[in-house]
């Protein structure tokens, strides 16, 4: 099978892979289109430490099965699938209460480098991470549910409700997620602060409200009257943390998302004085996952608006490179692999 491998900083290459039949619990999925995820984009050019060499990466991805582990039930060959990359034990006290994000034994597929992920003709993952979908939806919008379930889960982490004034700090895909998921559970008064002028030309063309970094405390002042009940940082970096404070209330919700800066400082007091509660957000459960799933097949136009890119996978590496170098500006690039 064709394969994306990641060599090490800012070397990718396209090889021939023999494919990995499933065991008895696997389904084999025969990979349509795989989303170029920020966090691969950091990976790709070494900043995280979090790809390894020799691997192939991908997470966001939607195929057909087309292999069936002897006791894998209740799907077929050719079913249209998503699959969830959260790979859980199932067993732990974390698995049983429905919180499988904090599973005790948690591997994300495209982030462990033993298993071949997903930027590859063909991707074998456990049959319950796979996730069915409506065979009349766009296929392609099935590489979306991952991202879009990350932006909904940190609604969640958050306990953001309909009533509250939520700011978003970086209006890239996982920003983008989190505000599509603003309006997905009724939050109407969303401002979405972000410097790139494509990106804030597509947020403005879903209906919601996109201003400069340096604009942001004033417009969200005259728009909500106050400062923000919720900031979800989908940046995380010191500069927006410290934005977060500012143009949030005392008492308030800072839910952090982005992963732009493994390490930073904080001025503590901002939380501790105006008792702020900053809540870390990473993925999702299989709830999230499968209502996410659900929901963008209902509602196809989102999908059409946040892909601007599908590719081959001989232009990938190319692509991952003028990604990490901002000289592509894209939010959502798909690589097709049939």
């Amino acid at each position: 099978m064709k394969a994306l491998v990641f060599q090490g900083p800012w070397e990718m290459t396209v090889e021939d892979r023999a494919p990995r039949d499933p065991s008895d619990h696997e389904v084999r999925v025969a990979v349509i289109a795989t989303g170029i995820c920020g966090s691969d984009i950091h990976g790709f050019a070494g900043h995280t430490g979090r790809r390894h060499p020799n691997q192939v990466m991908g997470h966001e991805t939607v195929g057909r099965i087309d292999l069936l582990g002897s006791k894998v039930s209740g799907l077929k060959v050719g079913d249209l699938v998503s699959i969830n990359p959260a790979m859980t034990c199932g067993e732990c006290s974390n698995c049983k209460k429905n919180d499988h994000e904090l599973c005790d034994r948690l591997r994300v597929l495209g982030v462990v480098p033993e298993i071949d992920a997903a930027f590859a003709e063909f991707v074998t993952v456990p049959s319950e991470n796979i996730i069915p979908l409506d065979p009349n939806m766009n296929p392609v919008h099935g590489a979306l549910i991952e991202p879009l379930a990350v932006g909904y889960h940190a609604l969640r982490r958050g306990h953001v409700s309909a009533d509250q004034n939520v700011v978003v700090i970086g209006g890239g895909p996982i920003g983008q997620a989190v505000t599509i998921a603003c309006r997905r559970i009724g939050v109407n008064n969303v401002i979405v602060s972000e410097i790139s002028p494509t990106r804030s030309a597509l947020l403005m063309r879903l209906g919601f409200t996109v201003v400069h970094p340096k604009d942001l405390l004033t417009e969200v002042e005259s728009t909500f009257g106050r400062k923000a009940d919720t900031v979800i940082d989908a940046v995380g970096s010191e500069a927006t943390i410290a934005s977060s404070h500012e143009v949030s209330k005392r008492g308030s919700t800072i839910v952090f998302l982005g992963m732009a800066e493994p390490v930073m400082s904080i001025k503590s007091y901002e939380f501790s004085v105006a008792e702020r509660t900053l809540v870390g957000s990473f993925c999702y459960n299989k709830d999230d996952f499968s209502s996410t799933a659900k929901w963008i097949a209902e509602n196809p136009e989102i999908g059409d608006a946040l892909i601007d890119q599908i590719s081959t996978p001989e232009e990938a590496p190319g692509i991952f490179t003028a990604l990490a170098r901002q000289e592509l500006d894209v939010s959502k690039v798909l690589v097709r692999f049939s």
